[in-house]
């Protein structure tokens, strides 16, 4: 398979408690997670930017994937991640990048686009409108943190996304947790923003709910037909990065072999893993630990 992946590569600085640590982040996480399922004829390759000051840092994922369409900038987006295990992380970003340039030929030579909003300015609307209009594939779209507006210091809070039902009309399957989901409607209830998304031709929403695990929402017919699967019970010890594994883990798979429910295990899977690390090159071993604990059960 070749898959496009496009989002920002970010820099984090992650405060956890009296703990300060600069790691890679943004669609750094998504990349690691399709490396520990790419099959030896299988192409990733990634749409997003880097500079010359933090290419070390992505450096051992990157140079195992296409770089055709990795540009270099000035300088890439820095962010604050605040983390606490319970609830949402604070973020504050000290620079905002601008949209990244598409591919704009030959789309359908790509199985699958998956579109990680690390930095909610990723893509504009023109531009998804563009993919859709030119690629005849599954588009998977992490809401992420185009739920978060951006005030004066930087700090992003969420907000209604505007006229959201025109990016969802380009969208096949759609993640978002909890809190970002409620960013995507005036409707106040899960039910009535799951009906809402569908009526605007999505085919699939996944909602991540952290310790509690997944659900998919799938349109069969008239009906609305909801799998939901508990997460991995595990000593959490992260929580940067874990929805990104959850999704890349997830578009592979489901580009694969095309069953929810296997899916779906997968992904919880290699989430859960995720979230036992502590250092940026833990997630270079997603696969080996991932297999260590199915071969334990």
């Amino acid at each position: 398979m070749n898959i496009l992946v496009i989002g920002h590569s970010v820099v984090d600085k992650i405060i956890d408690k009296d703990k300060i640590s600069i790691k890679p982040g943004g669609i750094f996480y998504t990349v690691v997670s399709f490396l520990s399922q790419l099959q030896p004829k299988d192409k990733l390759l990634l749409c997003s930017s880097i500079d010359k000051e933090y290419e070390i840092l992505f450096k051992d994922a990157y140079d195992k994937i296409e770089k055709e369409f990795i540009v270099y900038v000035d300088s890439i987006p820095r962010v604050e991640l605040v983390v606490d295990l319970t609830g949402e992380r604070k973020e504050t970003y000290s620079q905002i990048a601008q949209n990244l340039k598409m591919p704009a030929d030959d789309l359908n030579r790509f199985d699958g686009i998956l579109i990680n909003m690390i930095s909610g300015y990723d893509i504009s609307l023109d531009q998804l409108e563009h993919l859709r209009k030119n690629f005849n594939g599954l588009i998977y779209f992490d809401v992420h943190t185009f739920s978060r507006g951006v005030d004066e210091k930087g700090h992003r809070i969420f907000r209604r996304i505007p006229d959201f039902n025109e990016w969802a009309e380009c969208i096949d399957i759609l993640q978002a947790n909890e809190s970002e989901l409620l960013t995507l409607s005036d409707q106040k209830d899960e039910a009535g923003i799951v009906e809402e998304l569908f009526s605007c031709g999505i085919k699939q929403i996944i909602i991540t709910r952290a310790e509690r695990g997944a659900t998919v929402f799938i349109r069969e017919n008239d009906s609305i037909r909801k799998i939901h699967q508990d997460a991995l019970q595990v000593k959490v010890s992260n929580k940067v990065g874990c929805g990104d594994i959850f999704g890349a883990v997830y578009f592979y798979n489901y580009l694969k072999n095309k069953s929810v429910l296997l899916t779906l295990e997968q992904a919880n899977l290699f989430a859960g893993v995720a979230t036992t690390y502590s250092e940026a090159k833990d997630f270079l071993n997603l696969k080996k630990d991932a297999n260590e604990r199915i071969s334990k059960k």
